[in-house]
């Protein structure tokens, strides 16, 4: 019995050991865990406030700065060198592709200043553009314009003319016409639109009556030798008009323009010495304007972000910022990049503006619809 006994406390003995070894074992397991959670707790509090993220990426932070300030200053962009600003104001839209690339690189760079100093160009792109990302148009309208730049070598005249006169514009205005294709457009229109009206290289077909069309001077030819000319050879190289049209709601003036080119080469630069010449004269014809209500369509050869049209958009309105379905990029056709085909209007409301599918033709079409 005693032997029997002391086993029994002996068994005794080594659960109760057992037991205790156990919970002292889960007692400092725990323990370790607390501490263990307490200084991964302090290690992630100490990386959040050491500097080191900020210090990180100063050249991704500088570009984002000068990102922003390029788009919230650009009118302050000095045109004395190869017209820098008027360049960068012609693709200023597109500087905001710059965004992500600059936000994958501070992520890559986990740089907090980087990251914050993006947020400039962000909300000055948004403030510029933003309004263009949906579709601001409306249904209705009085009367709807188009205009295009046919192309003068344009393979397919006639299917241009064809898909014209299927637009459903009430006024239409070509520019770029050739004397070889004038015959082509003026026959595939002519049962659309009775009535229009072709001074050198720009004319406007209108299914409502023309008056009062004469050639506006644009100073396209300038110097001693532009004087000698004859008006035939003037009339001959015309890029402008102006004409009246009657509509139910009273006359509107419409201004048909083709201004001058833009170029860009190593030598001189954004090139653009004959377009703004044009643009201010054209201003200028607008200011004198008698009628309340005024359409100006054509090709400008420049984006209304330009300063060179200052003259025009002190004036006028785009029936595409007003109105528009978009950016409405025009050109180059196949891959459109700037909105260079204009629609502008004074004493009208814009109520919707839009390109048109392609033709044979390096721009797109453009049309609007306006009420009185």
């Amino acid at each position: 019995m005693a032997d029997a006994t002391d086993r029994a406390d002996a068994a005794g003995a080594t659960d109760t050991t057992g037991a205790a070894d156990t919970a002292g074992a889960t007692d400092t397991a725990g323990a370790t865990a607390v501490a263990e959670s307490r200084r991964a707790i302090h290690r992630a509090v100490r990386a959040g406030l050491r500097p080191d993220p900020w210090k990180r990426g100063p050249v991704l932070t500088a570009l984002a700065l000068l990102l922003g300030l390029s788009l919230l200053l650009h009118a302050w962009i000095p045109n004395r060198i190869g017209n820098l600003g008027s360049l960068v104001e012609t693709f200023l839209p597109w500087l905001g592709l710059f965004v992500p690339v600059l936000l994958a690189g501070a992520l890559w760079r986990r740089s907090a200043s980087a990251v914050l100093a993006l947020l400039l160009p962000v909300t000055v792109w948004l403030n510029l553009f933003g309004g263009l990302l949906g579709d601001k148009s409306h249904p209705g309208g009085d009367l709807t314009v188009a205009s295009h730049n046919v192309g003068a070598g344009n393979p397919d005249p006639a299917g241009t003319a064809r898909d014209l006169a299927a637009s459903g514009a009430d006024v239409l205005a070509l520019e770029e016409l050739t004397p070889q294709d004038r015959g082509t457009y003026e026959k595939g229109l002519a049962k659309a639109y009775p009535h229009h009206a072709v001074l050198g290289t720009v004319g406007v077909w209108s299914r409502l009556p023309l008056s009062d069309t004469r050639p506006v001077d644009i100073r396209t030819d300038v110097g001693p030798l532009a004087r000698t000319k004859p008006a035939d050879v003037t009339l001959a190289d015309n890029r402008a008009l102006r004409t009246t049209v009657a509509t139910d709601h009273g006359p509107l003036a419409v201004y048909v323009a083709h201004l001058g080119s833009a170029r860009v080469n190593p030598r001189a630069g954004f090139w653009t010495d004959s377009r703004d010449r044009n643009a201010q004269a054209l201003g200028e014809a607008v200011a004198a304007e008698r009628n309340a209500r005024v359409v100006l369509l054509g090709d400008l050869n420049g984006t209304m972000d330009d300063r060179a049209f200052d003259g025009l958009t002190s004036r006028l309105r785009s029936v595409q910022d007003a109105a528009g379905d978009g950016f409405g990029f025009t050109w180059p056709a196949k891959f459109p990049v700037a909105r260079i085909d204009q629609i502008l209007v004074r004493g009208v409301e814009p109520r919707s503006g839009r390109t048109l599918p392609a033709t044979g033709s390096d721009h797109l079409p453009v049309a609007a619809a306006i009420d009185w």
